[in-house]
């Protein structure tokens, strides 16, 4: 063979593809090195999560579900309500990295991974060349650098890959065997334990493609496999879903939706007379609209290479409702269907709005020859200005330093923590009463008891603003030795004149359970700050406290590893049915 054949051969190759996309999503995060690291409205949120679960990991907790340096030291159940695989990635590239550059790290790999699932999308029904360009497109969007820049809302950023996934594998439901069943099972499964207000995307997006299948085939196979897919892969995720869902009742999830954050809040082109919120919400709309306008243009200039499998259509619809969703005139939609709400922010459609438009303009091409790429370079460079100039004149992204980042480590490691988040605070409690010099176990007046010592405890001293060591002259506690003070598991040691009830600095939640000279005790709360209270007897006495599995914990567990058996025998019988083919 020629070597310009090869050559060229090469070129077309899915892995050097692959590579390219690798590579030109670096350029996304180019900026860090020079500017620092930019401080989305998310940003502190995820790196403290990062930075508690490793810790946790090297305490030997595998599943973290406390997340101690929240509410300034007080702690909160973040990890049982936020889904697990963003924060298991950042802190598993926090153990391999510096935490300077895992930001950047996190967002390359999840920009990586978007970019390789559009391409095994497209690849199905374009050219290489095409495919590749689609890819490329839909890595490097504006929503997503918009995302990374203004943002930080790393797990929504990681949930693009499984879009064109979802497409893919919603496809082939209405094909004559079960295989893409197990798949699909899994990409739900995953969206679920990656993003919440994804998820809820996604399974609405699900339901859009499948219905139209099956309008077009005459036939309701798409919709029974969509059902059957959506009910295993709940089940697979049933080990983050069932205690997320039953403990609710446990926290004030009611903030998730407070002013500012709720729907009503955030259509396109919504102002508060929040200037931050105005500023941020014009610069999302400008973006919105300009990709829609792509959106138009790609649907029209494509509409004359419709597929025979209706792809076309497909996703020209699935763009447009997507795009509707994000206007105020959509509001009795917000209200009224199940659970719609909690894709929250109206702009987040954004995501699903970028995959029928990545494939649609690398479908249209805009003519033949350089002509199509000309038209393919100035659609983008439109893009990227609509972002870079309304970023400008609206709102610029913050940045954090270096020296901020270890800022960062050292309140985790010394106890000080940080704000927390107010939708995961245990009922009882009210974070912004809270006193911050408290120490970790007192007689309830703030002050420190005669002889405890908090040295050694490495990521769980105390902060240097606590009081100096005293005691109160009307308290019967004498003295207090912490012997551990890990994140879920606690022992300190009280001498007491008399029966007294020692004040933690820790937030009480049904999970967390004492025990006193090795016999269980009923903890008591404070009635506005919602802290833990242990009574002890005269003497001295030794108290353990465990951050344990609940009910629902361990029945979430189980459901999870009977669906994990489910799909392993569906996998083997559809893959048998099908003569050992994908």
């Amino acid at each position: 063979m020629p070597f310009h054949i090869r050559y060229f051969a090469l070129l077309q190759s899915r892995s050097v593809h692959l590579v390219t996309i690798m590579v030109l999503c670096v350029a996304a995060v180019l900026p860090f090195l020079y500017w620092g690291i930019p401080s989305g409205h998310d940003f502190e949120i995820h790196m403290y999560s990062w930075m508690d679960a490793l810790g946790q990991w090297r305490e030997g907790i595998i599943y973290p579900r406390w997340a101690p340096s929240a509410h300034w030291g007080y702690g909160e159940p973040r990890f049982l309500f936020y889904p697990p695989v963003s924060w298991m990635l950042g802190a598993a590239l926090g153990s391999v990295l510096p935490w300077k550059i895992v930001p950047g790290v996190y967002c390359w790999l999840a920009l990586a991974l978007a970019g390789a699932g559009m391409y095994r999308l497209a690849e199905r029904w374009l050219r290489p060349s095409d495919a590749l360009f689609a890819a490329i497109f839909y890595a490097l969007n504006p929503y997503h650098l918009l995302v990374i820049y203004w943002r930080s809302a790393y797990a929504e950023l990681l949930g693009a890959g499984l879009l064109p996934l979802l497409v893919l594998a919603v496809a082939k439901l209405a094909d004559e065997n079960l295989r893409p069943v197990p798949w699909l099972s899994l990409i739900l499964a995953a969206s679920w334990l990656v993003n919440v207000p994804v998820a809820v995307m996604l399974h609405y997006s699900a339901a859009g493609l499948a219905l139209f299948i099956a309008v077009r085939e005459k036939s309701a196979r798409p919709l029974v496999r969509l059902g059957a897919a959506v009910l295993l892969g709940a089940g697979l995720a049933a080990i983050y879903l069932l205690p997320a869902i039953y403990e609710q009742r446990w926290v004030h999830i009611g903030e998730v939706l407070s002013p500012g954050v709720r729907p009503q809040d955030n259509f396109l082109f919504t102002k508060n007379m929040d200037p931050d919120h105005d500023h941020f919400n014009l610069l999302v709309s400008l973006v919105g609209a300009t990709e829609m306008v792509v959106l138009a243009y790609a649907i029209w200039a494509s509409r004359k290479k419709r597929t025979g499998n209706n792809v076309w259509m497909a996703a020209a619809l699935w763009g447009v409702a997507s795009a509707l969703a994000m206007f105020r005139f959509s509001n009795f939609l917000w209200e009224h269907l199940p659970e719609f709400r909690f894709t929250q922010l109206p702009f987040r459609w954004l995501l699903c709005v970028n995959v029928p438009t990545a494939f649609l303009l690398a479908m249209a091409g805009g003519g033949r020859g350089k002509w199509r790429w000309m038209v393919r370079g100035f659609v983008s460079i439109v893009l990227l200005a609509t972002l870079v100039v309304g970023g400008w004149r609206t709102q610029l992204p913050w940045w954090v330093t270096a020296d901020d980042i270890k800022q960062m480590r050292q309140s985790v490691a010394d106890g000080r923590g940080n704000e927390g988040v107010d939708e995961y605070v245990p009922v009882a409690a009210d974070p912004y009463q809270l006193n911050k010099n408290l120490p970790r176990v007192s007689d309830g007046t703030g002050a420190r008891i005669e002889g405890e010592d908090d040295a050694g405890l490495g990521a769980s001293e105390p902060a240097a603003s606590e009081t100096s060591p005293s005691k109160s002259a009307d308290t019967n506690l004498l003295n207090v030795q912490i012997e551990r003070w890990a994140a879920t598991d606690k022992k300190f040691r009280v001498l007491a004149k008399g029966r007294w009830k020692v004040l933690l600095r820790l937030f009480n939640y049904p999970a967390w359970e004492a025990m006193v000279n090795g016999q269980p005790v009923a903890i008591e709360t404070t009635e506005e700050t919602g802290l833990m209270v242990i009574p002890v007897q005269a003497g001295e006495s030794e108290v353990e406290i465990r951050f344990t599995r609940t009910v629902d914990q361990w029945a979430g567990t189980g459901i999870s590893v009977f669906s994990v058996m489910v799909l392993a025998f569906g996998w083997s019988w559809t893959r048998t049915a099908s003569g050992g083919n994908a």
